[in-house]
């Protein structure tokens, strides 16, 4: 062994190895039959040096946490300014059930509430309509009124508590009633926080529950935004969702172009419409999943935030450095939950949370154990809100900025998800943008191989789900309970739709109705005019058929 400056020295420092001549030592070597590709099926090296790096710029690429182009957080000190606000997705059953659920949250250390609506609501129906039988109260709450909407938020100020709304076709509905509550507590618009999903674009990519045509649901959220402008100025009129889109089958950097894309649709249609892009720009927020696999999560929140810097700047002309940072709500991965050995969701769950914290992530939902069985119960809420205290407040995770940055393999990684993402741009612009596309069938098809492509690895086991298809327990018994929604949900519902109709003043309803109608067909914001409807006891079902006149009613077209 020789000495270098006194010190005894490895035979391996002698020289310095390129990572050819490494690799040729290293891939002799026996392996597992394990395929080492990511979640998303990209081929992983088996080791990353300077030399896969060598293209990326420090300071022009990377830079630093706070500064363009924001690849390592949009904060200067993150977590150490503040901890990411804590959500969890809460909704089951009436109104008043689920606004007992918000407070058992929030006494529990919650910071934000989050709501989930059941399939009536989200498909813009009343819970007195046929289709809505059968369904009201089970994948969420039933808001069919602003008097259901004021018992959901009854004791609990507005002024104080951050409120997202999972919905879209009927988003508009739902802003409105929010606001109507907000009127009856005296609380002003320009004090409300939170965020409307409003993201239509990916229902029709991804999640189908759409009503109108892509055009007109366009306008309705043009019109949202320019009224939040004006007069929310702190909420949040869009989440451009990727989750949903992952949801789907989609890999990771399909998720970050088709979202980023939507996002990116979105803006272009709020500069057609004469804003000016930094009016709204720092009130569009973005909802991504976190997924399975750990560093390759990671990559793809930073790349958003790269990708997403450099367009607002140099594409868009953004000036405000507010509306270059992208921020961004995370939920932990609904789809890699399995009803086999559910208490195995925890570890998941962790990990693919601490995925989220660890790429910079401003808000976190932390999926429950038991919720591919059901609606979760209040024990396995707590624990799934008890994983992000542990990681925020015990593992140190916290205590420097973006500590990845700089690995080899995590900006290796950064890099390719950008790429990858730019490729699927121009793809989708030589289509002619977002909605021919989705009228092409483009975004469909690409999920659809994809999540085709993940299941075959499963069926061959190239990929392993522990407690699925290895590790399986023969005649394994669950012992979880199970959150079941009475049938008197429904009744109690329907009743109470049933008196307000009978009781309001049913040409007030006309009228504001007809108001509605004629400003969807003249241009006018509509936003104004479902206001008038919601205080005005007009229904959810109500205002949604009524714009199905001058809208239509849109029928995917089925790609092969």
């Amino acid at each position: 062994m020789s000495i270098q400056n006194g010190k005894k020295a490895s035979p391996l420092m002698n020289k310095s190895k390129s990572k050819k001549e490494w690799l040729a030592t290293a891939e002799a070597l026996p392996t597992t039959d394990m395929k080492f590709t990511s979640l998303s099926g990209e081929e992983v090296e088996l080791l990353y040096t300077p030399e896969d790096v060598k293209n990326i710029d420090p300071v022009e690429d990377i830079g630093y946490p706070g500064e363009f182009p924001y690849t390592r957080g949009i904060h200067h000190n993150l977590y150490r300014g503040k901890l990411w606000t804590m959500r969890q997705f809460a909704g089951f059953g009436s109104p008043e059930d689920t606004n007992e659920r918000f407070k058992y949250l929030l006494a529990h250390g919650q910071t934000g509430l989050s709501t989930a609506f059941d399939m009536p609501t989200l498909m813009g129906w009343d819970s007195d309509d046929e289709l809505a039988e059968g369904e009201v109260g089970i994948c969420g709450v039933a808001i069919s009124s602003l008097d259901d909407m004021k018992v959901l938020f009854n004791g609990i100020p507005l002024d104080k508590v951050s409120t997202s709304m999972t919905i879209n076709s009927p988003a508009a509905m739902m802003l409105a009633f929010y606001l109507g509550v907000a009127e009856e507590q005296g609380v002003p618009f320009n004090k409300l926080q939170g965020t409307m999903q409003n993201d239509i674009l990916k229902e029709y990519i991804a999640q189908k529950e759409f009503i109108y045509h892509p055009e007109p649901s366009m306008r309705i959220i043009v019109d949202m935004i320019e009224y939040c402008k004006d007069n929310v100025p702190k909420f949040n009129p869009v989440s451009v969702s990727g989750y949903h889109i992952r949801e789907a089958g989609s890999t990771a950097a399909q998720e970050l172009a088709f979202t980023l894309a939507d996002g990116f649709a979105y803006i272009e249609a709020c500069i057609a419409r004469g804003m000016d892009v930094d009016s709204f720009a720092p009130r569009i927020s973005f909802f991504f999943n976190s997924h399975l696999d750990f560093f390759e999560e990671i990559a793809k929140f930073r790349a958003a935030r790269k990708i997403y810097a450099k367009r607002m700047r140099d594409k868009y002309g953004a000036k405000n450095p507010k509306s270059w940072t992208l921020r961004f709500h995370t939920q932990t991965a609904g789809c890699s939950l399995t009803a086999q050995q559910p208490e195995n969701n925890i570890v998941r769950t962790a990990i693919e949370a601490l995925a989220a914290v660890l790429g910079g992530t401003q808000s976190l939902h932390t999926n429950s154990m038991d919720e591919t069985l059901a609606l979760p119960s209040d024990k396995a809420v707590k624990i799934a809100l008890r994983t992000q205290q542990i990681i925020g407040y015990e593992h140190g995770v916290i205590n420097t900025v973006d500590p990845l940055g700089g690995s080899y393999y995590v900006e290796a990684l950064t890099q390719k998800m950008e790429d990858e993402a730019e490729e699927y741009f121009r793809k989708i612009d030589a289509l002619g943008g977002v909605i021919a596309s989705i009228e092409a069938g483009f975004f469909q098809k690409e999920i659809a191989d994809a999540a085709y492509h993940y299941q075959l690895e499963l069926d061959k086991k190239e990929k392993i789900i522990v407690g699925v298809n290895e590790f399986v327990e023969e005649d394994e018994k669950i012992d979880i309970p199970i959150l079941k929604i009475s049938k008197e949900v429904e009744r109690v519902q329907v009743a109470r739709l049933k008196e307000l109709k009978a009781s309001r003043n049913n040409e007030k309803v006309k009228e504001t109705l007809d108001a509605m109608i004629q400003a969807a067909g003249d241009g006018t914001n509509l936003m104004p005019k479902i206001l008038d409807c919601a205080r005005n006891h007009v229904t959810l079902g109500e205002m949604c058929n009524a714009l199905k006149e001058p809208f239509g009613v849109y029928e995917e077209q089925a790609v092969f």
